[in-house]
């Protein structure tokens, strides 16, 4: 395949400085150059008619509304021209590839290729499945051998029961003066009931069995089918992770299977940033910098605004881009720098037995993978003589405000009997980036984790924990609302994406990084919270004001 697909840059920006490392897939701001690449792509994707998708943005527009992922690579070719590549995740109108952008890794859709021929195999064994499971004379034999079994079944109950009836007479029997003869004959009757069970259960057994061989090589031939079918999809899926092999710059391959251990998620290389750096590679594109942003309508579960950009997702993305972009410097992961190390831990509320301490943002509440720096770490050095695990509960490492430090293993119980019962009440402040209207309300909105992009929260009605928050307009500005959360529930991100969520107040909060638009800091602050105290009995609240 030709470099056709690179497109230089407009000659106005062919001086622009270059990035010296690599954007850092997993959190990154656009540089100009992506931003520039990006602006060509969404113009195209307005004006373009060589396919159509529906985005979602257009009202009353035919076809199902999903919206998509796209992603640009700025590059420079082997004569130092700088351009950039364009990539969709997934299918685009229900196709791999489409001119101007790059092509999947690896096309499982091609005419030619190993998958159709034997999805071709795959798909006459699930006929012959299908035209065995309607057979007729299979039918007429699996209601015949039902019928023997209910029949078998219900007569052998009667008897039993009939003997059960019987036997109780006869006790009664026993009870008065019987002579020898009408003993025997009840002994008799007796014996002849157990052998008349026995000799029907025989029968039936024999009526059955001879049901089942009527059923049994229709059986035979579906055991036989669904095993084949499952051997060649086995053979299939493992081929496939095998020629689903990603370049890196050294142009080394490593398959689906070897990155995943064979069991990779679904849709796993199928996302924007594979297929850029894959393409670049094969053609001997150096990669200067990326960016991914969503186009149309938010989907239902997550939280994705048109035209803004995301990070590459961690589970389906990271391991590969890993490999890939080995030996590539990247820009600093931010993950591994702790961004509060120099600010103090405020104590706003100390006795004998807790204490309240106003955690700065960017600060961890316990210690995470890859820093230490945290409230739990800096709480021990402040109280070395505590006992028990001192933080009672936790704030999202970008959210500032009160947290509760416990100085005893008793104390601490007693906190956290009184969160699990839901008895202590918080209040957060937040700055919503758009004007809200309506002055208060409750969001009902079930989450989950995204298994495909932790951290992040997804909504979901299905596996999705319970969480409520009650909201409420403290003023509007021209552009924001400075807003009361009241969390009924504590989930992870709750407060987040309840605000930025379509069916919440789809209104992120200002300089949320993960479900809104990055700024200097997440305006979300834990400005109070109303407990009772464990050993005094007193209903103490404690307030700490918000620094936005």
């Amino acid at each position: 395949m030709s470099t056709s697909l690179f497109q230089p840059f407009p000659t106005a920006v062919l001086g622009a400085s270059l990035p010296t490392k690599f954007t850092f897939p997993f959190y990154y701001e656009p540089h100009p150059l992506s931003m520039l690449a990006a602006q060509a792509l969404q113009e195209h994707l307005k004006t373009q008619k060589e396919w159509h998708h529906n985005f979602g943005l257009t009202p009353d527009e035919e076809g199902l509304e999903i919206g998509k992922m796209f992603g640009v690579l700025v590059v420079q070719n082997r004569q130092n021209e700088l351009g950039y590549l364009w990539a969709f995740s997934g299918k685009l109108a229900e196709s791999n590839q489409w001119p101007h952008f790059v092509p999947t890794v690896y096309d499982m859709l091609h005419d030619d290729g190993f998958f159709k021929k034997e999805e071709v195999v795959l798909n006459d064994i699930n006929y012959k499945i299908k035209l065995l499971e309607e057979n007729k004379n299979y039918h007429i034999a699996l209601e015949k051998l039902q019928k023997t079994k209910e029949q078998a079944e219900l007569e052998i109950a009667e008897q039993k029961k009939s003997i059960k009836k019987n036997k109780k007479l006869r006790a009664e029997k026993r009870t008065e003066s019987l002579t020898l003869l009408e003993e025997d004959a009840l002994n008799k009757e007796s014996q002849d009931e157990g052998i008349l069970l026995k000799k029907m259960t025989q029968y039936w057994h024999h009526k059955t069995s001879a049901a089942q061989e009527m059923v049994a090589p229709f059986e035979a031939k579906l055991e036989n089918l669904k095993e084949e079918r499952k051997q060649k999809s086995a053979a299939l899926q493992h081929q496939l992770f095998k020629e689903y092999a990603f370049l890196n710059q050294y142009h080394e391959l490593k398959s689906l299977g070897e990155i995943f251990n064979n069991n990779p998620p679904a849709g796993a290389g199928e996302c924007a940033a594979p297929k850029l750096l894959h393409y670049a590679f094969q053609h001997q594109l150096k990669p200067i910098a990326m960016a991914e942003f969503w186009w149309g309508k938010s989907p239902k579960s997550e939280v994705r605004k048109h035209g803004q950009f995301y990070p590459a997702c961690t589970g389906k993305c990271e391991p590969i881009l890993k490999h890939m972009l080995q030996g590539i410097p990247l820009e600093d992961n931010p993950f591994e720098q702790s961004l509060a190390e120099t600010t103090e831990l405020e104590i706003i509320f100390e006795d004998d037995y807790l204490a309240l301490v106003n955690k700065p943002a960017e600060m961890l509440s316990v210690p995470g993978k890859q820093i230490t720096d945290s409230v739990a770490r800096r709480a021990k050095k402040i109280y070395p003589d505590a006992t028990g695990p001192l933080v009672v509960h936790r704030l999202d490492m970008s959210t500032s405000g009160i947290m509760l430090i416990a100085k005893s293993t008793e104390v601490y119980k007693k906190l956290q009997q009184q969160f699990i019962k839901r008895s202590i009440k918080k209040r957060y402040v937040a700055m919503l980036d758009g004007v809200l209207s309506g002055e208060k309300g409750e969001i009902n909105l079930p989450l989950r984790v995204d298994l495909d992009n932790r951290p992040n929260q997804l909504v979901c009605y299905e596996y999705g924990k319970k969480a409520i928050t009650l909201w409420e307009i403290i003023e509007r500005t021209a552009t924001q609302t400075r807003v009361y959360f009241y969390p009924i529930t504590g989930r992870t991100h709750q407060l987040r994406v309840h605000a930025a969520h379509q069916l919440g107040l789809n209104t992120p909060i200002v300089g949320d990084d993960l479900y809104g638009t990055k700024a200097h800091r997440l305006h979300l602050h834990a400005e109070s919270i109303t407990f009772i105290h464990p050993i005094s009995k007193e209903t103490l609240t404690i307030h700490c004001h918000a620094p936005f």
